[in-house]
């Protein structure tokens, strides 16, 4: 059985409920706020963020070290014909995505500029932010699905509404691709729970009762993961069912890329965990080949189509599905390593990407153009802004000393004790980055600036920018110097990961000792 905790870590109150609750009542409050009070919106939705950024971080502090199982967990029946329930729950692979989730939000809503209507840009972004909370946290397959799927409708207005020139073909596509993959999860999710309660005679979408049951057979296993890795492929984006990102990145507007690229993403990384890896843990074996060939093809086309973009936004958008590829690479490495590095890239990538989404933002905004051959020479007469950019950009690259260094060697040695031809793509895979990350920042900050860059004013970060970006380069130091606190959060859940799929399969890898079998 799955360790369960309900103790309240000292909260006089359910804390996960209110992590969730909170921005979604702000959001609700900001619909009835009258249109002619913008700075009172903006107002109510970074307070809001803060709230929930404060109840998360408390949230963070007091999960117990060393547990392997949920913590916190609430759960009230909520349609008892049908067995779901109202079920939230953290361990240690979801407590810093929870984390991370509600810092960035704060720096998505109070750092770019909003543009028009700011009181229907916040309460998207809040409503958004409480449905990726609710994803992270759900303990109930229905739930999750709920929270999943209400994801969609921000983010589609985010786009379409505060989008770029082409936002309406980018927010349709993004809708109908990740829409579509969702129909094929609930399929799975249905068939799933209706095996179980063929063998059980009790119909029930609690995730842990159905991790735990493994009623189903080899080859229905086998479809069911397709069915839920569909969903979590599509939203990562796993080639070849990226074809929507462009398009969604480069049009949507700097807080939504920086959501993008930061937390949506990492929902499909965790599903893969949550409901492929641990709900299918035959299914995972067996498929494992096909899941690391995808993420090291990805990994080498998404290098090789970004390299050749001329416009920025898209270029740091095709690397997003180099990047995610070599987390699921790690993931399916089947390793205690190749789980924990992978969580804790998850993090890494969600604070440095949406930094360099919204640095990204801030040269556009300055320059009035995303091309690359209209830029140059920006470092003489922006200093600040190169130097964070340079900094985000090395922790992308995995410099030693910074976070992206970290979670990829302790991810790539995972996947080296079980397959190492596909670690070795991947590593090649992070060459290419370094290549693509430098001579972007090459062509945006060195040589002489173009006619265009030359003849615009360009004024070096302000004070409400730098206090915007500083959180997320103190996360990117922290995480590359001091992981350990992290990983001591980590290991034990992912421990329990691949010890589950041990007992199920009776294939245990190098990286589980003798005391970690039945």
């Amino acid at each position: 059985m799955i360790p369960v905790s309900t103790a309240s870590g000292g909260f006089p109150f359910p804390i996960l409920p209110a992590i969730v609750i909170a921005p979604a009542i702000a959001a609700v409050l900001l619909f009835f706020l009258p249109r002619g009070r913008p700075g009172l919106a903006k107002a109510v939705g970074i307070g809001a963020s803060l709230v929930t950024l404060g109840l998360a971080l408390a949230m963070a502090v007091r999960f117990e070290t060393g547990q392997p199982g949920y913590q916190f967990v609430v759960s009230h029946s909520w349609i008892p014909a049908f067995g779901v329930s109202w079920k939230l729950g953290v361990d240690g692979i979801s407590v810093f995505l929870v984390a991370v989730t509600a810092v960035l939000f704060p720096v998505a809503i109070a750092g770019p500029r909003t543009g028009e209507d700011p009181k229907g840009y916040m309460a998207w972004m809040l409503l958004l932010e409480a449905a990726c909370l609710g994803s992270f946290l759900s303990l109930d397959l229905f739930l999750f699905f709920l929270f999943f799927e209400l994801t969609l409708p921000p983010m589609y207005m985010l786009i379409g509404k505060w989008g770029f020139e082409n936002r309406s073909y980018a927010a349709i596509k993004f809708f109908i691709y990740t829409f579509a993959g969702s129909a094929l999860m609930l399929i799975a999710m249905l068939a799933l729970v209706f095996i179980d309660a063929r063998s059980t005679g009790v119909v029930t979408f609690d995730l842990i009762a159905n991790t735990t049951a493994q009623h189903v057979s080899s080859g229905i296993g086998a479809v069911l993961f397709l069915g839920f890795a569909a969903a979590f492929a599509v939203k990562i984006p796993v080639f070849p069912f990226h074809t929507w990102l462009p398009d969604a990145q480069v049009e949507a507007p700097t807080g939504g890329s920086m959501v993008l690229a930061g937390v949506l993403f990492n929902l499909g990384t965790y599903g893969l965990v949550r409901f492929c890896i641990e709900l299918f843990p035959r299914a995972s074996v067996d498929l494992a080949p096909l899941m690391l060939t995808l993420g090291a093809v990805g990994i080498v086309y998404g290098f090789l189509v970004a390299v050749v973009q001329t416009d920025l936004k898209r270029m740091i958008a095709y690397t997003l599905v180099a990047d995610l590829g070599v987390v699921v690479v790690g993931l399916f490495g089947l390793t205690t390593q190749g789980i924990s590095g992978g969580v804790y890239q998850m993090v890494n990538h969600g604070v440095s990407m949406a930094a360099m989404f919204l640095l990204i933002g801030m040269v556009v905004d300055r320059l009035g153009t995303r091309q690359l051959t209209a830029m140059g020479g920006l470092q003489a007469r922006t200093p600040i802004l190169a130097a964070v950019f340079i900094v985000v950009t090395l922790s992308i690259v995995g410099v030693p000393g910074l976070n992206g260094f970290v979670g990829e060697f302790v991810m790539l040695l995972g996947t080296f004790l079980t397959h190492r031809w596909w670690a070795v793509a991947a590593a090649v895979g992070m060459v290419l980055s370094a290549l693509v990350f430098l001579w972007a920042y090459q062509q945006v900050f060195h040589g002489r600036p173009t006619a265009h860059a030359a003849g615009v004013a360009v004024a070096d970060l302000g004070w409400r920018e730098l206090a915007a970006v500083a959180p997320l380069v103190f996360l990117i130091v922290l995480l590359g110097v001091y992981p350990r606190p992290f990983f001591e959060r980590i290991n034990p859940s992912a421990t329990r990961v691949v010890a589950h799929v041990g007992q199920v399969t009776g294939q245990y890898p190098p990286a589980v000792a003798e005391g970690a079998r039945p």
